[in-house]
């Protein structure tokens, strides 16, 4: 959990990403992402409905427009790959104990999903994603990304994190030359952990 607090958007009115989405077109939004981070905060009462406190609420909501902003960058180039792998964090699996029955293989290092139980969110992520032509990477942390990239020659990257680690990832994505596309948590944690399936899905699909 990167973040130094807890946040559950689940609650939070689906038209929200929308607008996250809208304001995230803005050609000028660099200059005024804090002002957006705020505007959402009142509109969708982001603090009511979370408990965070405002410096919380913006540096949240700011890297919710900076993940948006940087998926419609890398975009274009996105579209021109072939060869793509999707990491989902273990965090989100519905059991995080002996009930899940994924194997971890360290030499990778990655989780193998067993799809033990239909409704676990790695379960459904893991099946888009191969049904997609990814190959998927159940990781335990952000460090794990940069050891299987280096083994492998990917063209692309997809990935399922929170804001925090998703902006670390950014960086050395850059540096690999490697475009991505990210769906950031709704509810982070140590385990239980949330994302939007439909959102990941639109960008499989693509």
């Amino acid at each position: 959990m990167p973040y130094p607090f807890s946040f559950d958007l689940t609650k939070i009115s689906r038209s929200f990403f929308r607008e996250v989405a809208r304001i995230s077109y803005d050609k000028e939004i660099h200059k005024k992402v804090g002002d957006a981070a705020r505007y959402l905060i009142q509109k969708f009462r982001i603090r009511e409905l979370t408990g965070l406190d405002l410096s919380d609420a913006v540096r949240l909501m700011e890297d919710f427009i900076d993940v948006q902003v940087t998926n419609m960058r890398n975009k274009t180039q996105f579209l021109k790959t072939k060869k793509r792998a999707l990491f989902l964090p273990h965090c989100s699996r519905k059991f995080m104990d002996g009930r899940c029955k994924a194997i971890f293989d360290p030499e990778i290092p990655t989780y193998r999903c067993s799809h033990c139980s239909s409704d676990c969110p790695v379960h459904q992520a893991t099946l888009l994603g191969e049904k997609n032509g990814y190959d998927v990477y159940i990781i335990p942390g952000g460090s794990c990304i940069k050891e299987i990239l280096e083994k492998n020659r990917y063209e692309a990257v997809v990935g399922v994190a929170c804001g925090m680690e998703i902006m670390l990832a950014k960086t050395l994505l850059s540096k690999l030359r490697l475009p991505g596309q990210a769906v950031p948590l709704i509810k982070n944690g140590c385990a239980n952990t949330k994302f939007n399936l439909e959102t990941l899905e639109k960008i499989l699909r693509a």
